[in-house]
């Protein structure tokens, strides 16, 4: 394939970023900016026997595949289609059984390394970037993210040596793993659940802002750009790389740590949600900046506390982390805060799983409008709660309030994902069956 470009967009040279993307012509709010198609991508171990392992479709009748017995499709068609890497995991799953166990990144970086031993042309994910160009920012890596890169590759060759022939040299493997590390992308459904892993090129193309004026979605295995603020010609295209809840000290420390480069977007420089973001409660007396410094150290230790303990500890003892903190934070932080929405968050989550549907309700509640004063126009992160929250009314037998906030969640997802998405119709079929 030649490089011939993406219509109404160019690659160039930005200001202090490097490359980066610009418009040529204008775009509306909702428009469809460009879609990208992966090239390389990979289905989640969880999602296996819920979604087709080669077009990502959500669907109850799936057929699994007769040799490993791990990995489901639509249809022949499916299982044809994605036998070219599929048989790279089938053999070592059937000669590893239970042990077979590489995380998702190397699972996606084993299928890159096959995709390019057959790839000698530019591919239509390559338009205007080519993966061999994705910067690795091995310079900066430290000695714990070195660490990772290499169990990484060791667990590449103890399950994949035997499946690949010429495995690259450990430099090249390096370099790989930086790569994706730095450029992949999560596939996630409408309520922000994880799908699976992919690189997308062009879409890595785009520089960061902490105010995007584009959205990335996802229609099965292919990446969609849409705007979500007016673009016109000579804007350059801007997609966000972290959720953006956060404050700016925050975002801002998360892009140097994951991305190695520290954001001067305009958000970043006005830091004009921070004080939202940051709410005190309202007190008789005031707490003194030293105690709200101390707050904001304990809150994002309990962040982390909890990000782990999610490997080990039991639902019931994970929500009694989640109450506790919030009942500390409370002391100083409003509700509104993002360090408490936060661990309402997770509470929420823990609820879901275990089926305590008035307690993720209510949590849900709290989370909701906060949430649309602190994520800009058209995010996902409303959406995706908009729709856990109508569904769970609906549930619920709370049928006017269930209708209202998915009707809500379609109005962003229309600008977000496309009036024409399966996400769309699936929400709107909701509606219509409480009519």
């Amino acid at each position: 394939m030649k490089n011939e470009g993406i219509e109404g967009t160019e690659r160039f040279l930005s200001p202090d970023r490097g490359r980066g993307l610009r418009a040529v012509r204008h775009f509306a709010v909702g428009e469809l900016v460009f879609a990208c198609p992966s090239y390389a991508y990979v289905l989640t171990v969880n999602e296996r026997g819920a979604h087709c392992e080669h077009c990502f479709t959500r669907r109850e009748d799936l057929f699994k595949c007769g040799k490993c017995k791990q990995a489901y499709y639509c249809n022949v068609d499916c299982q044809r289609g994605d036998w070219p890497m599929h048989k790279l995991e089938c053999v070592a799953m059937c000669a590893y059984g239970e042990n077979w166990c590489p995380s998702e990144t190397v699972r996606l970086v084993a299928r890159i390394i096959l995709k390019q031993r057959v790839t000698t042309e530019r591919t239509p994910s390559e338009r205007l970037l080519l993966l061999k160009e994705f910067e690795a920012h091995l310079d900066k890596m430290d000695s714990e993210k070195d660490e990772m890169n290499q169990t990484d590759i060791a667990a590449l060759h103890h399950f994949y040596s035997r499946h690949i022939t010429d495995i690259p040299d450990d430099q090249a493997l390096t370099e790989l793993f930086a790569q994706v590390n730095c450029n992949g992308f999560t596939i996630e459904d409408e309520e922000l659940s994880h799908l699976g892993s992919a690189v997308f090129p062009d879409v890595a193309l785009m520089n960061h802002s902490c105010s995007p004026n584009v959205i990335v979605t996802y229609k099965g295995t292919v990446a969609e750009v849409r705007a979500v603020q007016e673009i016109n010609p000579g804007d350059e295209i801007f997609n966000s790389y972290i959720d953006l809840l956060y404050p700016t000290e925050d975002r801002k420390e998360r892009l140097l740590d994951s991305y190695f480069f520290t954001c001067q977007c305009t958000e970043c420089t006005s830091k004009s949600k921070d004080k939202e973001k940051m709410e005190i409660r309202k007190l008789s007396s005031p707490p003194e900046p030293e105690e709200i410094r101390s707050m904001v150290r304990y809150a994002k230790n309990v962040i982390e506390e909890f990000r782990r303990a999610k490997h080990y500890k039991t639902p019931s003892e994970l929500l009694e982390m989640c109450e506790l903190s919030q009942e500390k934070m409370g002391a100083i932080f409003a509700d509104t805060n993002v360090y408490m929405l936060h661990m309402m968050y997770q509470a929420m989550g823990v609820c879901l799983y275990m089926q305590d549907w008035d307690g993720a309700m209510s949590y849900g509640e709290k989370i909701i409008q906060p949430y649309s004063v602190h994520y800009p126009a058209y995010s996902l992160n409303v959406a995706s709660m908009y729709l856990k929250l109508g569904r769970l009314y609906l549930g619920l037998e709370k049928k006017a309030q269930g209708i209202r906030a998915l009707k809500k969640a379609i109005a962003i997802m229309e600008v977000a994902h496309g009036k024409d998405h399966h996400y769309v119709a699936e929400v709107k079929r909701e509606v219509e069956e409480q009519k």
